[in-house]
């Protein structure tokens, strides 16, 4: 952990503190206390100084808590799962796709502040700023081999937007075949990544990136995008609260995809399908037709007028047509 989280720590209460107050409080010298505090003003945070009063925050700063967010989760989902929390990582994917798995844990996940080398789809950047988003993996083993995870992205967005429903979001809906909108805006993306064999149980990566607190400044995107803060100001986010309920309810949702298959969860993601019934313009093939749903494995399906397009996750991007 960075020195510097600790002093975050205090500061997060937006109140003024001295200098020799919080040099006491961290065990360090006054003069440690000034570089930690320019080390955090470089890293973009607003720290405010005034002679006399010391040092405050002049925003809020939602920090990363793994008690906070173990505290959240349902007992059967602490049980299984060991969780890891860094300030800054490469990728939280990557980070399980390179880690040994526990014997006494069913489940392991990572969350980050930051990631320096974050992905969406296809290989695509995905932007990922500290304090700002939760970016968040889960590892775990399915069974069935890979024939079986039909469908496995979409029943991740489904656990996605009842996580945030329960939360207070109450409006997002899914784009297919891995995207979370609000209001034909990008609010998240899943990325999963398989590990083994063809046949038997399949090591499954899946990597969830939300935006909460993204402002205008801190993204470039080909895309338009909202944040939870922006999509539903009247609640008060908080990322530790949002990590906890999408892991219960994506372990919860994948539970019932084990056991049942996708076509018990079919129902669900059409009901929240953002395309259905949209004039839609395939890519780089540039079909065209009206949406028209999910089929029993997840692929969507094309009205064209001349006949129904199946398409397939992996192989081509929908987008509204302009």
């Amino acid at each position: 952990m960075r020195k510097e989280k600790a002093l975050l720590s205090i500061l997060s209460d937006g109140e003024w503190h001295s200098g020799e107050d919080l040099a006491q409080t961290l065990g360090v010298s006054r003069t440690a206390v000034w570089k930690q505090l320019n080390r955090l003003m470089d890293d973009g945070v607003s720290v405010e100084r005034l002679r006399g009063k010391g040092y405050r925050l002049t925003d809020s700063i939602d920090l990363l808590d793994g008690d906070v967010i173990a505290s959240r989760l349902a007992t059967t989902v602490r049980d299984a799962l060991h969780l890891d929390v860094f300030d800054t990582i490469d990728s939280t994917n990557a980070y399980l796709m390179q880690g040994r798995e526990r014997p006494d844990k069913t489940v392991r996940a990572c969350v980050a502040d930051r990631q320096e080398q974050g992905r969406g789809r296809r290989g695509r950047a995905w932007s990922s700023p500290p304090g700002e988003n939760v970016y968040l993996s889960l590892a775990l083993r399915l069974q069935g081999g890979f024939a079986a995870l039909e469908g496995l992205s979409l029943v991740v967005g489904v656990a996605v937007v009842r996580a945030l429903d329960k939360l207070g979001l109450g409006r997002a809906r899914l784009k297919w075949p891995n995207d979370v909108l609000v209001d034909a805006r990008k609010l998240a993306g899943i990325l999963i990544e398989l590990q083994g064999e063809l046949e038997g149980a399949a090591r499954v990566i899946i990597g969830i990136g939300i935006n909460v607190h993204m402002s205008d400044s801190e993204r470039v995107v080909d895309q338009p995008w909202i944040s939870l803060d922006r999509a539903e100001p009247r609640v008060a986010w908080v990322r530790n609260e949002v990590i906890a309920e999408v892991i219960n309810e994506t372990l919860s949702v994948l539970d019932v995809f084990e056991r049942n298959g996708f076509d018990a969860l079919r129902d669900q993601w059409q009901s929240l399908d953002a395309l259905y019934g949209q004039a839609l313009r395939t890519e780089p093939d540039g079909d065209e037709g009206i949406g028209a749903g999910i089929d029993h494995t997840g692929a969507y399906r094309l009205d064209t007028g001349d006949g129904e397009k199946t398409l397939r996750a992996g192989e081509i991007s929908i987008r509204r047509q302009v």
